[in-house]
């Protein structure tokens, strides 16, 4: 069995509005255990002896049928969130930027922001194949070409973003 954290696109902005007990109930009706919400952003963690490409299928279809949205997730294990919030080149209490950790199912679209940022010399960081760190002055993320490539309708079934403090928190969850 394996412990994973299930990043939700969109959820809670742009009029998807999910209630964390009906999230945490959506989830436990799949083959997953240990099932614990975090934040009111789309944040969840479980352990399941489904594979990552799995639990994300289960997951959006479960979100589907039950919220009546276009669900996208990004399901990652518990080692790959550790390694992101270690190698994140960016502090998580700079006062004057916020930290954003980009997070993947698909590896071209990591690439492809990487080629994008470094176009317009805006600091990137891979972080493996399924995540990128970035960061914004406070203030202004809306306006950052970053966050507006990131939203491009082509990337939603593919990628979601967090704080890197919400990624400490999701981390600190599975010691829980």
């Amino acid at each position: 069995m394996s412990d994973y954290a299930v990043f939700l696109r969109g959820v809670n902005v742009g009029g998807v509005t999910i209630k964390s007990a009906d999230l945490r109930q959506t989830m436990a009706g799949l083959p997953v255990t240990n099932v614990k919400t975090l934040l009111a952003s789309g944040n969840v963690v479980c352990s399941s002896d489904l594979g990552l490409a799995e639990l994300k299928s289960a997951a959006e279809q479960a979100l589907r049928t039950r919220f009546g949205y276009e669900a996208w997730v990004v399901v990652l294990d518990a080692d790959a969130i550790a390694r992101i919030v270690a190698e994140c080149p960016f502090p998580a209490d700079d006062p004057t930027t916020h930290t954003y950790i980009t997070l993947f199912s698909d590896p071209a679209v990591l690439t492809e922001l990487v080629t994008f940022a470094g176009s317009i010399n805006e600091p990137v960081h891979a972080l493996g194949t399924v995540a990128a760190a970035w960061q914004s002055p406070k203030g202004q993320t809306l306006e950052s070409p970053l966050n507006a490539f990131t939203n491009k309708a082509r990337f939603k079934s593919a990628t979601t973003t967090r704080n890197i403090r919400t990624m400490q928190k999701v981390l600190a969850a599975f010691k829980r």
